[in-house]
Order: C-alpha cells, then structure tokens, then sequence
C-alpha cells in the first residue's frame, strides 16, 4: 500500500464515496484509523498510513474512529477466486466458530484445505490470523451495538460472539484502551429499539437501486414467509434454534439499508448481519462493476440507465434451489403461486406482528419426508416433485451446499447431476444463493431474445467480455426484456 500512497491521499482529500471500504487511513499522529469519506479534520499525508481492511490497521495498533466508525464501511465484493474463497472462509468462520465443538481443522476440512493452509491464506488476503481477522470483526459487531443500540453490555457480549463477560472486557480493553461501559458513558445517542426490536445500519457503495430489487423480490415472495410492503421488505427468519422476523427499508441518505429485528434473533446476530448483506448484495462495487460492462455495446445502454443494479441474493439456498424448480417452464407468478401453497402445507407456523408473516418456509428435513403424491396434490408436476425431494436429501445429508461459502462450479456439478436440475437452474441457483458474480444461465429464452435469438453456444461466447461480471450483465439484460 506505501507505493499507492499519494495516489490514496488524493482520493481521501475527494472525501469520494466510491471508495469508501476500499481501503483504510491510519494517522500516526493520533492512533486512529478512518474510512476514506471521514469529515474529521484531515491529516497531513507524511501522518498516513493505509491499509486494505480494518484488520490491518487495528493489527498495526490503530483505534477505530467514533466520527466515521469503520464497522459500518461495506465490504469488498471478490472479484477472483482467490479472493472469493478467502472471503468464504472468513464468513464461515464468523458463522460457525461462535458453535461449540468448532474447529480451524474441521472448517479446513470443509474447504479439503489443511489448517496451514486456511492461515496462510487468510495472512495473504487480510493481514492477520483467522482468530485475529475474527476477534476484530466481533469486536466492531460489539462496537456497533453499543454505540446503535441500548442492550444491556452482558447481552452484547454474547450476541457478538464472546462466551464470557471476562474475555469479551479484556479483550475490548486490550484493543480500544477503554471498557465497554466507559465508550457507552460517552456516546449521547437516541436507540431505536422497542424492546421486542433493535434497529442496525447496514452501509453500502451508492448507487443502489432499492426500487429495482425490492420489485424482483415483489414477484416472487413466498406467501407467508415474504411481503414487500410499499418501500420495505420482510420476512421470516430461522438461524439454528432462533425464530423471528426482519424488516429493512432504504437511508439514502446515509447509503445504507436499516434492518429492524426481531430481539429472538441477537443471538444469531453475527450469521443474520452476513445473511443480510448477501440477501442485498450490499458488499458490491457498483462503479467496478458498471465502468467494466459499460464498455459492451449490449451494455452500455442498460448500463447507463442503471448503474446501480444489485442482484438480488437469497436468504436460504434450499428455499431458493426449490424456488427455482418450481419455476422451470412456467410464469414468475405461476411459480409464486405454487410456493404459496408449499409454504401453506410443509412451512412452520410462527406468530409476528404481521399478519402477512405467518410462516417459516420447508426446511429440508421436511421436505424429504414428504412423497410426491403430496406435492403433486399441490399442483406441482411429479417429475418435479421427484427433484425437490432428491434436493432436499442431497442437502440435509450435507452432500450439498447451497451458500456463498460453496465453491460455484462445484456445487453447479452437483446440482446438475441431480434428475430435473439442468445448466440454467443450478446457474440461476449460483447466481442468487451462491453469490456468484460470473453465472451464467445462457439457456434462458428471455435472455438470449434479448440478444437478437442467438443461440447458448452464441450467447456463452458473446458472454466472455462480460467476464467476471456475468451475473450483473444478466440481470440488466432481464430488464431490458421485461
């Protein structure tokens, strides 16, 4: 980062939103680390210090800002394998090392990677060690909470991913120079949590077209379980053991999105925050992005219009998978209606303020008991029926992953080696549930019409110049067609 030194100083002096999380100021002068769009009175250059992410810098000794909090900066989308699979550890070690009985050996073994390897890979990409990489994210999770919301400190603690009150103390005193109730005793701020909610701020790089996806979303929410109201999305929640509901709705002031949830979910809070920004896909690079297929006279046009797109992701791979089957060769709302009546028979009832939100969709393990004379009874077509079941089985018996910790091409083999799932499913499935950038579903009819009715073969190869950002081009290609 020191060669790129005066290159980063003038996008910092620019205060330009556009790299906002793309890299970190540390002042040497102060010990404090900031994002690039901080308004704190500016530094001189020979006083900065920058850093790729706010582990570094936090590694490197520095405190986080309370003007510009680097905990609320959006992520970086990857856009290389190596970074991506970096990234899937990371979320996988956030997710799954607050579970008794974790291990770096057994989440190694998740990836067919040795636990050297997961270090030496996480030291590459961040900096850090994957225990240093995951203790600063829980304390800037327990930072956030504290400054955002009034939940007791005990309670912060353990929903940011400490198991002890003494561990989660030391360690907030050993980084930050100060307690956990000191920092509250100096924050004058006005909580907007009920009681039964908490309300968190979820940064993104503008522009974002909330209206575009909440309409993608609109169409194929699942009765009962989903409901687009006016500007706001919401839904019900399982993670584990924990039940409960979220709504979100566009700051565009702020660039972000606010999420309010239900209090039965803080102890899932660090998997629902990454569940979130997938569902959202508020870690993008929107400028990236747009600068890239700008330049394709396909493009340009949609491009333009919209550079703002975000492709839609989805809250659980399995309801998403069976989505998509449910939409082979029939209309958004024809499947819709079919996933209306699947929630109704095989979903669990849970009690929100809604009446719209009334309950959890199938899970696997549900879905696998039931025969395809019950799902046919729903109106769902036996070969179909067939491919939910084998889907359901393949994933509860771990078989198959379907989130964005799974490698793509694998898990599209996978999913195509099932009966009924072909090439434009499992990328329809890569491209929402596994967070892939670069899918590409060449087979559908909406799609390559938009295209002048080329043929796959013609739109795979028309397709490399869109490369890494298929998924992207896709959807501006969809609305397009609409």
């Amino acid at each position: 980062m020191e060669q790129e030194s005066t290159q980063l100083y003038q996008a910092y002096l620019a205060r330009d939103s556009r790299f906002d999380g793309m890299f970190f100021i540390g002042v040497t002068s102060t010990g404090i680390y900031c994002r690039p769009v901080c308004t704190a009175k500016t530094p001189k250059e020979e006083n900065c210090r920058f850093f790729k992410n706010v582990e570094a810098a936090e590694k490197a000794g520095f405190r986080p800002c309370l003007k510009c909090r680097p905990e609320l900066a959006p992520g970086q989308a990857p856009v290389d394998s190596s970074h991506r699979l970096a990234n899937s550890i990371v979320q996988h070690l956030e997710r799954v090392m607050l579970e008794e009985g974790e291990s770096l050996g057994s989440i190694a073994d998740r990836f067919h990677l040795s636990s050297r390897q997961i270090r030496r890979i996480i030291q590459k990409e961040f900096g850090v060690s994957p225990m240093e990489l995951v203790l600063t994210r829980r304390l800037l999770l327990a930072k956030q909470l504290i400054r955002d919301t009034s939940l007791p400190i005990t309670e912060i603690a353990f929903a940011s991913g400490f198991s002890s009150i003494r561990r989660f103390n030391d360690a907030f005193k050993i980084h930050y120079k100060l307690s956990p109730s000191h920092l509250r005793r100096t924050l004058k701020e006005s909580f907007t949590e009920t009681g039964d909610t908490l309300t968190l701020q979820l940064s993104y790089r503008p522009p974002y077209d909330w209206a575009g996806l909440l309409s993608f979303l609109r169409t194929r929410a699942m009765k009962g379980v989903e409901w687009v109201a006016g500007e706001r999305y919401l839904r019900t929640v399982q993670l584990g053991r924990q039940r409960g509901w979220f709504q979100a709705y566009q700051a565009p002031q702020k660039h972000a999105l606010m999420v309010e949830i239900s209090y039965s979910l803080l102890p899932v809070l660090p998997t629902l925050l990454w569940s979130l920004r997938n569902l959202f896909d508020l870690n993008a690079c929107p400028d990236v992005i747009s600068a890239h297929l700008r330049q394709n006279e396909w493009l340009k046009e949609a491009v333009s219009h919209n550079p703002g797109l975000r492709v839609p992701g989805a809250w659980n791979g399995f309801e998403l998978a069976v989505r998509a089957v449910l939409g082979q060769q029939i209309t958004v709302k024809a499947a819709t209606t079919l996933a209306g009546r699947l929630v109704e028979t095989f979903g669990e009832k849970i009690k929100t303020p809604y009446s719209e939100l009334q309950y959890l969709p199938p899970t696997p393990q549900r879905l696998a008991l039931a025969t395809v004379d019950e799902l046919a009874a729903l109106g769902i077509i036996r070969s179909r029926a067939l491919t939910m079941i084998r889907l359901a089985e393949e994933v509860m018996a771990g078989r198959l992953q379907l989130d964005a910790s799974a490698h793509p091409e694998k898990a599209i083999q996978k999913l195509t080696a099932l009966p009924g799932i072909g090439k434009w499913t499992a990328h329809y499935i890569a491209m929402r549930a596994l967070r892939w950038p670069d899918a590409f579903p060449k087979e559908d009819l909406a799609l390559r019409k938009s295209l002048g009715k080329i043929t796959p073969n013609q739109a795979e190869v028309l397709s490399q110049a869109w490369r890494p950002w298929r998924s992207y081009a896709v959807l501006h290609l969809w609305q397009t067609a609409i």
